[in-house]
């Protein structure tokens, strides 16, 4: 790898990150740039595990969702098993398919009849049941090498970077909402028992906690019925 070169269109592209216009524009940029900066990538997307949940971001190619939507189903693969490990490794390849006997049974052999020679994948976050990854996909057996896991590394940074703006901005917008919806609720038992604002608040909080509901939740249910459930 010529790295002068590749260290100034990785220049260009983190300098083309700051100006896009929205999170997802900035992550569908960052895959996007994989085939052009990891040696050997012919497929990339971002793999974000909640729950029982499996999204997938910024895919550059359909592949790309049916390999995460087939490690969902099966339960199983190199994705899943970096979300158990979250302690330990944050790189996780499949240097070749077709010699991958031991691991992850069930989804090498469709992953391989799906057209993929090689993977690899870096950790972004775990946070109690959320996981979030990178990954990249070659049709080629052995397509990755050190300077492909390099670039890779640089990638996830700004992947990481992004997400966790965005994670912010959600909570943050969740935050303004839940506070709005509280205001209301106790403006509604203000009304309706004639009642101070403290007071009110002080019935909505006890109640939460009375009833183990989220105080979120317990809000909106006030706001729609017009008093405590």
């Amino acid at each position: 790898m010529d790295w002068r070169d590749f260290a100034q269109r990785m220049s260009a592209m983190a300098h083309d990150l700051l100006e896009q216009p929205s999170v997802e524009a900035t992550l569908e940029r960052i895959t996007g740039s994989a085939t052009e900066l990891v040696s050997g990538c012919d497929a990339a997307g971002i793999l974000l595990l909640s729950g029982q949940t499996a999204q997938t971001l910024a895919l550059t190619e359909p592949l790309v969702g049916e390999l995460d939507q087939l490690q969902h189903r099966l339960g199983q693969g190199p994705c899943f098993d970096a979300a158990r490990r979250s302690a330990g490794e944050r790189i996780f390849r499949i240097t070749d398919f077709t010699q991958e006997e031991e691991r992850w049974p069930d989804f090498v052999p469709r992953a391989e009849k799906l057209g993929v020679g090689s993977m690899m994948g870096f950790l972004l976050y775990t946070e109690d049941e959320n996981f979030g990854a990178l990954n990249f996909y070659s049709r080629k057996p052995g397509a990755f090498t050190a300077d492909s896991e390099t670039a890779g590394v640089l990638l996830a940074s700004h992947a990481a970077v992004a997400l966790s703006s965005a994670r912010t901005h959600a909570q943050m917008e969740q935050a303004v909402a839940t506070r709005h919806l509280v205001g209301e609720a106790m403006g509604i038992l203000m009304a309706r028992h004639q009642i101070a604002e403290s007071e009110a608040f002080n019935v909505l909080r006890r109640y939460s906690q009375d009833r183990n509901v989220k105080l979120r939740e317990l809000a909106r249910q006030v706001c729609e019925q017009g008093r405590l459930p």
